[in-house]
């Protein structure tokens, strides 16, 4: 995976802190509809077999990042739908400047199918395939050369307050500290982000399938559907965290959105629509592949609750490591933004701010990414 560079990805990346009263509005990036927290050059490979050109394209261009994934070739049905929606609603993520597709030439995703969608829904876009141009080389060199004229479109021209914002969400277990510090804290910021008109994403929704009657209780008969439909037609992926779930209340896991009533439920690899509130995004609580599912719903920041001190970021989305764990805090404190012990909501609401106006997250200045996409069935 390649990290995105220092100061050349985002132009105030090392800006120095700044106090709470005045995280608020932070700079970003102006969009077509909207803003953008990063201005990430993706170089986004539409099938494993091209994703190591992919690497190489985004290593010689300052600013920009690969999204390398295992997908796009011989997978079946659904699965192969879920890879090409979750691709290209990831490239049209508002963090993103404009993509360069590479694909191989035979593969089921393909790559001019891709950057043709990407180039519906606004995304600048550039396109090739290493059949195409003749190997791999043909293909770097095009990709760097595709990749440079994109990188110099963007700029920072405008700001963002919360109700700019989608915020994604994920708590990664279930640990006593989690449910009990963590996830309350990140509640207390989602009332926050909906009090000011923003969307809020969360994933990790087999944690509710203990819990399927309560959490349909939260939401509109068309929601309720949906989420019949979405989440518990799916099998969860983790027994284990699914037990445990059946030993909290449904009210303990709606800590981590506040209890705020379930406005939509996204498929995994979809967009988010909603005005505003909250939204659940079908996804396991395994981080990477949530993390994945929360930047195609459109979230501008991520933020992660873990007693286990999971250090990994994303390419395209920062990501704010959120614990309660007093031992997982002194072990990794180097790695974690916020100690959830001694933090109250406006110390994360200025966290946010800040990251928002380009102060990178633990995970963005060690370089940390990670980009996996869920599994809808079998591939071969």
């Amino acid at each position: 995976m390649t990290p995105p560079t220092t100061a050349e990805t985002d132009a105030d990346a090392d800006a120095d802190p700044v106090d709470a009263a005045d995280a608020w509005p932070a700079a970003a990036y102006a969009r077509a509809d909207g803003v953008g927290a990063r201005n990430r050059l993706l170089v986004l490979p539409s099938v494993i077999c091209s994703r190591l050109v992919a690497d190489r394209i985004a290593d010689a261009v300052p600013g920009a990042v690969s999204a390398g994934h295992d997908h796009g070739c011989a997978q079946l049905g659904a699965d192969e739908e879920q890879t090409e929606r979750t691709l290209q609603s990831v490239a049209a993520n508002p963090n993103v400047a404009g993509a360069v597709v590479v694909g191989l030439g035979c593969e089921g995703v393909q790559s001019d199918r891709l950057a043709e969608t990407l180039a519906d829904r606004g995304v600048p876009v550039r396109e090739l395939s290493i059949q195409g141009v003749g190997g791999s080389d043909e293909a770097v060199e095009g990709g760097i050369e595709a990749a440079t004229e994109l990188a110099a479109n963007a700029s920072r021209t405008t700001t963002a307050d919360l109700g700019d914002l989608t915020i994604g969400v994920v708590s990664s277990d279930l640990q006593e500290s989690t449910v009990d510090r963590a996830d309350p804290l990140i509640g207390g910021f989602v009332d926050r982000v909906v009090d000011a008109g923003g969307r809020v994403v969360v994933a990790g929704t087999e944690r509710l399938h203990p819990h399927g009657d309560a959490a349909r209780e939260t939401m509109a008969d068309e929601v309720a559907a949906r989420y019949a439909e979405v989440v518990e037609s799916s099998p969860p992926r983790t027994a284990g965290l699914t037990r445990r779930a059946a030993d909290r209340s449904f009210d303990d896991l709606a800590r981590l959105w506040g209890g705020r009533p379930i406005r939509d439920v996204l498929p995994y690899g979809a967009p988010a629509t909603h005005d505003s509130g909250v939204a659940l995004v079908s996804a396991p609580t395994d981080f990477a592949e949530a993390s994945t599912a929360l930047a195609a719903a459109g979230a501008h920041v991520i933020i992660h609750a873990t007693a286990d001190g999971i250090p990994t970021g994303h390419p395209i989305v920062p990501v704010c490591k959120v614990t309660g764990d007093a031992e997982t805090y002194a072990a990794l404190a180097g790695d974690m933004d916020v100690d959830a012990r001694t933090a109250d909501v406006d110390d994360l609401s200025a966290l946010v701010g800040r990251v928002v106006g380009g102060e990178r997250t633990r995970a963005e200045a060690h370089g940390l990414t990670a980009f996996a996409i869920s599994r809808a069935g079998p591939s071969m």
